[in-house]
């Protein structure tokens, strides 16, 4: 039996899976962190000058990409997970994370 295969010929899943997750997870940070920003909740530091604060809040959502992507990958690498599930929540996830980076849904909230 190959590495990462299943009692069923199935391969484990989890790692890639994990990775879709955390993209997902990271999209949804940077909306949240961008509304935060917005309402004068949280203010990120400029880490380039010339790009301002943006750069502050994308280094944000990307640590917190990150630090997901690891958990995930660490506790599901060698499971077989069902991908529909997974692939619902990352799609509500990077949806709800696109929306609330719009100017618009700011004044919503």
């Amino acid at each position: 039996m190959a590495s990462g295969e299943g009692s069923t010929g199935e391969f484990a899943n989890g790692a890639a899976l994990a990775a879709l997750l955390a993209a997902g997870i990271g999209a949804f940070a940077m909306g949240v962190v961008v509304i935060l920003n917005e309402s004068g909740l949280f203010a990120a530091p400029a880490l380039y000058p010339p790009a301002g604060g943006v750069s502050g809040r994308t280094a944000f959502a990307v640590v917190i990409w990150l630090l997901a992507w690891g958990v995930l990958h660490h506790r599901w690498k060698q499971r077989r997970l069902e991908p529909r599930r997974v692939h619902l929540m990352t799609l509500l996830l990077t949806g709800a994370g696109v929306l609330l980076c719009f100017p618009p849904v700011w004044t919503l909230l």
